[in-house]
């Protein structure tokens, strides 16, 4: 009856907390003496509740006494399945008063509650690093045990946390669950499609303390800021060349392995670079992509344009240290300084004549094939 009129006779003499059962008073008392008077005889786990223990003895049977009945799935525990029932019917009695977010679970509530008050009562002992939520705590714990309890069957990748292993997996299956809605892009990581939409919101939400230049991406900030402190990360184990970005370690490696891995569709001619294909890609099919705006010159190459463009300009940059020369281009200054210091790469493979330029190696060459159209 006592469910029907509220009375609860049976109080706390440390808390003044009150039931309306003595068995229950009797249960909750352990709360405060610590009393776990129910004992696993398997693994010696102890708790305060009868009903604790039995939930526990089914970690070692693997008994799920409870089912959906929508989708089949079993669980030891019959909470879990009230909360489980949740995902097909959406509820979500659950609600935050601070900002209106609802869940399907007590304890979500709890950790989403500590986003407001900023309390992180799982700590660390080892670094002292703290968390809201006890799984984040023991995630973090691995960094220092070095475990990695999640393994790929496939090749045998392993890692710490579950997600990545899921974001792993979708590497051998070719699965791609996350969509672009603008332009139908898909990739099997959210933070990708998170970084693409900033392609078409034009977003850039990482900026330069040093000189305001901002970008779309946390690598592109990463990147540049290398022009600030001069850092060359990447360096070549061949001739000790070091540079800021990766990409361009790759394509220097292969000027010691030969590997040009871009190949023309037309005629066969294979590059290092991809840049290099899609400009070579041009002299096939004609496009001169950019146009001088002072007298409609149009060429294939930007560095072509740059180039034209000094003539408009005048301005020449490059200047020899030893006479005055200057001019628009930093190979004509190359060529140019060959006068000082008499260099001559150019060798003639007939009579091994040498020259500083090209062009003049060239003309030079003619001359053994008039002569031997002499005779």
């Amino acid at each position: 009856m006592r469910t029907h009129t509220g009375e609860k006779p049976h109080s706390c003499e440390v808390c003044g907390y009150s039931f309306s059962n003595k068995s229950n008073l009797v249960t909750h008392m352990r709360t405060h003496t610590g009393e776990n008077p129910h004992s696993c005889e398997v693994c010696g786990y102890s708790c305060s509740e009868r009903s604790r223990l039995v939930k526990h003895i089914r970690t070692h049977t693997g008994e799920k006494p409870h089912y959906c009945e929508v989708c089949g799935y079993s669980c030891s525990d019959k909470s879990r399945l009230v909360n489980h029932i949740r995902t097909h019917t959406g509820e979500k009695p659950h609600s935050c008063e601070v900002c209106g977010y609802s869940c399907s679970e007590k304890s979500r509530l709890v950790n989403h509650m500590r986003t407001h008050t900023g309390e992180k009562p799982h700590s660390c002992e080892v670094c002292g690093y703290s968390c809201s939520i006890k799984s984040n705590l023991v995630t973090h714990m691995r960094i220092h045990s070095g475990e990695k309890p999640y393994s790929c069957e496939v090749c045998g990748y392993s890692c710490s946390v579950k997600a990545y292993m899921v974001k792993h997996m979708r590497h051998h299956t070719g699965e791609k669950p996350h969509t672009c809605e603008v332009c139908g892009f898909f990739c099997y990581e959210k933070s990708r499609l998170v970084n693409h939409m900033r392609t078409h919101t034009g977003e850039k939400t990482h900026s330069c303390e040093v000189c305001g230049y901002s970008g779309s991406f946390k690598s592109n900030l990463m990147r540049h800021m290398r022009v600030h402190t001069g850092e060359k990360a990447h360096s070549c184990e061949v001739c000790g060349y070091s540079c800021s970005v990766k990409a361009n370690m790759v394509q220097h490696i292969r000027t010691h392995t030969g590997e040009k891995p871009y190949t023309c569709d037309v005629c066969g001619y294979s590059f290092s670079q991809k840049s290099n294909l899609l400009t070579h890609v041009r002299t096939h099919t004609r496009e001169k992509p950019h146009s001088c705006e002072v007298c409609g010159y149009s060429c294939s190459q930007k560095s072509d344009l740059l180039k034209h463009i000094s003539t408009h300009t005048g301005i020449k940059p490059y200047s020899c240290e030893v006479c005055q020369y200057a001019c628009s281009r930093k190979s004509l200054l190359k060529i140019h300084m060959r006068t000082h210091t008499g260099k001559k790469p150019h060798t003639c493979a007939v009579c091994g004549v040498c020259c500083s330029r090209k062009s003049n190696l060239v003309n030079h060459m003619k001359t053994h094939t008039e002569n031997l159209n002499a005779y």
